[in-house]
């Protein structure tokens, strides 16, 4: 593990996790599965924090749809 991941693993917060993911997202309109979102944007987490999932699909209009096999695509309408 790389200083820098040592360091995000204890830095990120909700409101980090949360840009992260929202800015990323918007970029892609078909979406991400969890594997692409942890490795592109080096989230420090091997699952999603069920709860703080919830607050994005509130907060940020977060679906989850079924995609090839068991993966879920995770997608957020894009900002006009």
């Amino acid at each position: 593990m790389s200083k820098d991941q040592f360091s995000r693993l204890f830095d990120m917060t909700y409101l980090l996790f949360k840009n992260l993911v929202q800015s990323d997202l918007q970029k892609y309109p078909v979406g991400k599965t969890w594997k692409e979102l942890k490795s592109d944007l080096a989230l420090p987490y091997n699952r999603p924090c069920p709860e703080w999932t919830k607050r994005l699909e509130r907060e940020i209009g977060l679906t989850r749809q079924k995609g090839a096999a068991r993966e879920l695509i995770w997608s957020v309408k894009k900002k006009r």
